[in-house]
This record gives C-alpha cells, structure tokens and sequence, in this order.
C-alpha cells in the first residue's frame, strides 16, 4: 500500500496512528496471506466494540431490562451493521485481498464486517481504549439512537413461543455445509413440538435458523 492510501485511510477514519504496521495488518485477510493476516485483531477488535457497546447501552438504558438490552446489543454488533459502516468508510478499498476472495464481491459482508472489527483491534492497541471508544460512538451513533426499537428476531421468537407451550427448546439439525469455501451455503432443519419439520438455507448458520424458524412461525400463522 502506497504511503497516499495509509494517509487517505486514516483521514477517513480520523485516527493518527502512532504504528501503521498495526494499520496495515488490520487490512490484511488470512486470504492475502495464511500467518500474517487480521484474525486475531478482528478478535481482539470483537471485544472492544463489545465492551463499548455494552457501556453506552447501559447507560442509555438504566432501566430496561437485561434480556431487552441483550436483543438491542445483539442488533448493533451483528455483521450486517459492521458491513455497513465498513462500506461507509471505504474499507473495500484499502484491504488486501488474495486467492479466491479477489474473485467475489470486495464488499462481501463478511469480510468487511471482520476488517472494521480489526480496525477497532488495531486502533485499541495503538492509540488505547479512549480513541476506541470515540472512534466506535462516531459511527454506531446513529443505530444507537434506532436502539429504541426491539425487534425480536424469528429464533427467538420460536423458542420464546415452544418454550412458553412446551417447555422445550426448539430443535435444529444442521447439515452439511455445501458451495465453495469463499461462498458457503448452510443448510438447517427445525421442529418444535406436534410440528413439521422445516428445512432453511443461509449464507452461515446463523441465517439458515433464522430462515427455518422463520418459515415454521408463518405455519403456525404467527
């Protein structure tokens, strides 16, 4: 990366970076390079966003509940959210990208939403948990202030609903991952007591639950 991109990037971000090899590392997927690659910063960088995140909602919400503060949590910190602020600040553009990844979308959602968690890493390490959190608030301040609205997803709500009637958990089946590694498919079963057994796909797991319970509530015409 030529030094113009470090200096683009960091104008962009509003950070000043003491080291720009943590900067530099934070854009690097395991794709461009198997041992030295963001992972662990992405890691490291989860933690952050999760600990300033937590913060901010409590003290937005000193008197809500901790299952709904869990549920608003939960929707501030899924990838979708971190994708979108990536492509926000032009992530796409500044990361380095190898082998079967070059070939998909830059802005895969997935891949971007992890590089942001790796800037966070990186900019902990760098700059300290002060600059973090700013840089965090900066831009999650506007879903922060779209918090005020708690929408149940559909796993929980099936398992709110089998729970509540039956005293059991839903159960999923999951299958075996299909497509090829930089675009996986995921395959689930669901069933809950006295129902069918529905079958869901999604690009991870966590969609394909979502999916399948998603299609056994409308059954239930719930």
């Amino acid at each position: 990366m030529r030094i113009k991109k470090y200096l683009d990037i960091q104008n962009i971000i509003k950070v000043k970076f003491n080291d720009l090899n943590l900067l530099k590392k934070s854009l690097i997927h395991k794709s461009y390079s198997n041992t030295n690659n963001n992972e662990k910063l992405e890691f490291l960088g989860d933690r952050v966003l999760g600990l300033v995140l937590s913060k901010k909602l409590i003290n937005v919400y000193p008197n809500e509940k901790e299952g709904i503060i869990d549920k608003k949590f939960a929707n501030l910190v899924n990838k979708k959210i971190c994708a979108k602020i990536a492509e926000e600040l032009n992530l796409k553009d500044y990361m380095f990208l190898g082998g079967s990844s070059k070939k998909t979308n830059r802005s895969n959602v997935k891949i971007t939403s992890d590089c942001l968690e790796a800037l966070i890493g990186a900019i902990y390490l760098d700059k300290g948990l002060d600059t973090s959190e700013k840089f965090i608030l900066r831009y999650w301040d506007k879903y922060l202030k779209k918090s005020d609205f708690t929408l149940i997803d559909s796993k929980t709500q099936l398992q709110e609903y089998s729970l509540k009637n039956f005293k059991k958990l839903p159960l999923y089946k999951m299958f075996k991952q299909t497509g090829p590694h930089h675009s996986p498919v995921f395959k689930v079963e669901v069933q809950i007591t006295g129902s069918e057994k529905f079958v869901a796909k999604g690009k991870s797991k966590k969609d394909a639950q979502q999916n399948a319970a998603k299609i056994l509530l409308k059954s239930l015409n719930i």
